[in-house]
């Protein structure tokens, strides 16, 4: 397991883990969501590292990228993962995207789809016009432990027990110097009033690999609804009494299907 934060910016920062059993395809490489970092996908890198070599980055302007010279929207961040996969010589890869993660993860496969074996969307951006833009405000600009609690518990399901360190952790974090300041104005870019940017759908469902597209049905960021007539090629999966954070609170189900889109 390696991770590694450039001295020099050529690729972003990124925690590897090697797979401990045989592993000859290409590796899952997981993308977080907005305000989140490459720490989220532990629990599922290390249910991967069976079967799959995982990489997992921090997304411009969030975790040890806080620096990144150019921070903004969904595309900005597929710019910053795709030189960073050309620096790391990953010339195939099972893409994972988490919320604005999932939008970057659908760009970079619209934008090189040799590149994609398989993409695996957790209730992505840009699947529709609709998002809780006052709860991302608010969360962005959100910097002691209570206050990030109180928002963080709408991020889940309404049952799930939310872990102390959590909020605790994403206070610290922010505490940094300009990394508030930097996440209002990825939100600014992000989110074109009180609505999003939106991915073209049949675009994506065109890609000659398997998609799947994993929802909650108590998502309060992105309403469920945008999983719903999607293209028929596309495997969409909902899940009940879940919301926004469905690697944290359906790990077991999540690594399962991103193993399954990944052929394994």
């Amino acid at each position: 397991m390696t991770d590694l934060r450039p001295d020099a910016p050529s690729h972003l920062p990124f925690r590897d883990q090697e797979a401990t059993g045989p592993d000859n395809g290409a590796p899952v490489v997981l993308l977080h969501g907005f305000g989140g970092d490459r720490q989220t996908w532990l629990n599922i890198q290390t249910a991967l590292a069976s079967k799959k070599r995982s990489i997992a980055f921090d997304l411009p302007g969030h975790g040890e990228a806080l620096d990144w010279p150019r921070i903004g929207n969904a595309g900005v961040s597929a710019k910053a993962v795709g030189q960073s996969l050309e620096a790391l010589k990953l010339t195939k890869v099972h893409l994972v995207g988490h919320s604005m993660g999932g939008a970057v993860a659908a760009l970079i496969a619209l934008r090189n789809p040799d590149l994609v074996a398989s993409l695996t969307l957790l209730a992505p951006g840009g699947f529709g016009s609709e998002i809780n833009h006052r709860l991302l405000r608010r969360y962005a600009a959100a910097t002691d432990a209570d206050t990030m609690e109180t928002l963080l518990e709408q991020f889940f399901g309404w049952e799930f027990k939310l872990p102390k360190f959590l909020a605790r952790t994403a206070a610290e974090s922010r505490a940094r110097p300009g990394a508030a300041a930097t996440l209002e104005a990825i939100a600014d870019e992000i989110i074109d009033g009180s609505v999003q940017k939106t991915l073209p759908r049949d675009e994506l469902a065109a890609l000659p690999i398997p998609i799947k597209v994993l929802w909650g049905t108590q998502d309060r960021v992105l309403p469920t609804r945008q999983a719903h007539k999607l293209p028929g090629v596309v495997a969409t999966h909902i899940f009940e009494r879940t919301g926004h954070m469905l690697h944290l609170e359906l790990p077991k189900e999540v690594t399962r299907l991103i193993l399954q889109n990944a052929g394994c």
